[in-house]
């Protein structure tokens, strides 16, 4: 069992899995279903061109990389199509990918075939059976784990040099704003944040650096109605008036070269540590 530290009563690794529950209170069956995971993974990686990342990553990593001495040795957790993985095999010297999808690493393994440096872990974080690395690095890959302070502590012990934790962050797109203040509806706000792992490593007696990094996102849309399906996804009342999405969606959409454009402003938490021992 962890032992917790601080002056803080509140239990953040028990609001972290309260809010892995749906709005329902019950836990999502992607969350406790392995197989169904796996399918998420395989669907998701057909799709996939030659290297695709998303743009966002780009600066991430740029903020990341100071913590990266050249030729470290690094272990990913939950690299997903690899985002922050290709990157990474530029500064590294030896690179430990570890995933719990089996579709994720095949997917990451063509691009490293020649490459010996690369070593690929089939297993969840909480069973991975690994060694010490210099760096251990997980961005955006910890929505499915439970028992947090057994994690992150795991990643305490198996960085030398540094652990490193992104994660992107609010705010929500600001139209489901308008629908709660001004329509009142319910809206499916984030559950988890950045913020209980923060806490959550402070009750550990790890005290964390924080870094907040601005960010845009751009939705394009060929049409309307392709906008407004979109973005009403995150409304959780039954029943709820198509107008009051057009009008709450006008105050921030644009035209541009025949696409309506939708740019939302939201950030990246960079969270690390030299490790505790």
């Amino acid at each position: 069992m962890a032992v917790l530290h601080g002056p803080l009563t509140i239990d953040f690794e028990q609001l972290w899995k309260e809010g892995m529950l749906d709005w329902h209170g019950n836990m999502p069956e992607r969350m406790k279903n392995d197989a169904l995971e796996e399918a998420f993974w395989a669907q998701s990686m057909q799709k996939k061109s030659y290297k695709q990342t998303d743009a966002h990553a780009v600066p991430i990593y740029e903020k990341i990389r100071q913590y990266i001495p050249k030729g470290a040795s690094c272990l990913e957790m939950g690299p997903g199509w690899g985002n922050y993985t290709f990157p990474l095999r530029e500064d590294v010297g030896k690179l430990t990918l570890v995933d719990g999808s089996r579709s994720v690493l095949d997917y990451l393994q063509q691009y490293f075939i020649e490459d010996d440096a690369v070593n690929f872990v089939h297993a969840k974080w909480e069973e991975a059976d690994v060694e010490q690395h210099d760096i251990v690095i997980g961005v955006n890959c910890y929505y499915r784990i439970y028992e947090m302070n057994k994690a992150l502590l795991k990643m305490n012990d198996r960085a030398k040099k540094r652990a490193i934790i992104g994660l992107t962050t609010g705010p929500i797109q600001p139209h489901y704003d308008v629908l709660a203040k001004e329509y009142h509806y319910e809206i499916k706000y984030p559950r988890r944040d950045y913020i209980e792992i923060l806490n959550m490593l402070y009750q550990l007696g790890i005290y964390a650096d924080c870094e907040m990094l601005e960010l845009e996102r751009v939705y394009s849309y060929e049409s309307y109605d392709a906008l407004y399906a979109a973005q009403s996804k995150k409304i959780l009342t039954d029943s709820f008036d198509w107008q009051h999405v057009k009008e709450a969606l006008a105050r921030y959409v644009t035209e541009e070269e025949d696409r309506i454009v939708y740019r939302h402003k939201f950030y990246a938490a960079i969270i690390s540590w030299e490790p505790v021992k």
